[in-house]
């Protein structure tokens, strides 16, 4: 069983992901619009397959649900961190205090998860499924990046209380 110190000690700067989910919403709030005025709400389903793929709501989703992917797989070098830590992060006093990386990058999961379901449905002619799902994703981003109050990680900590994940197994 790890040190719960150490485990501060290996956290990340809370301001980082709430900055991520600032330029993420406001990417999903641009998808949103142009879901709501292109073919994501209008003909979806009598447009051809190549004609979904092309849309503009459809290719920002897409660009979008790549960075969850990226912050998924490979957080530190994810470019909204990256960019934090670079430009930002020097420029600001040291966190009061560190988090755990786990329910951010969960987080990151569920919006993959979310924006994929939007890609998908959106392919299969589902009217409304784009934006709605863009839509969904841009609310947590918001709530995330606006009051600190992360919907991914929330559900991380149910999961984790549940005993589903993120509990580590004592060595036997």
């Amino acid at each position: 069983m790890s040190d719960p110190v150490t485990k501060v000690a290996a956290g990340i700067d809370p301001r980082g992901p709430r900055f991520a989910a600032g330029i993420t919403a406001l990417l999903l709030l641009v998808a949103v619009l142009l879901g709501l005025t292109g073919l994501s709400t209008a003909g979806v389903a009598d447009a051809t397959l190549a004609q979904r793929a092309l849309d503009p709501a459809f290719l920002l989703v897409l660009a979008i649900a790549l960075l969850f992917l990226w912050g998924v797989l490979s957080p530190r070098t994810a470019p909204w961190g990256v960019l934090y830590r670079r430009l930002i992060r020097p420029r600001l006093a040291p966190p009061s205090e560190l988090e755990d990386p786990r329910p951010p990058r969960f987080a990151q999961g569920v919006g993959l998860f979310v924006t994929a379901l939007g890609l998908i449905l959106h392919l299969l002619g589902v009217p409304w499924a784009l934006p709605a799902a863009a839509a969904a994703a841009f609310i947590a981003a918001f709530l995330n990046s606006v009051f600190a109050y992360c919907l991914g990680c929330q559900m991380y900590l149910l999961l984790q209380r549940a005993g589903v994940l993120g509990r580590e197994r004592p060595a036997v």
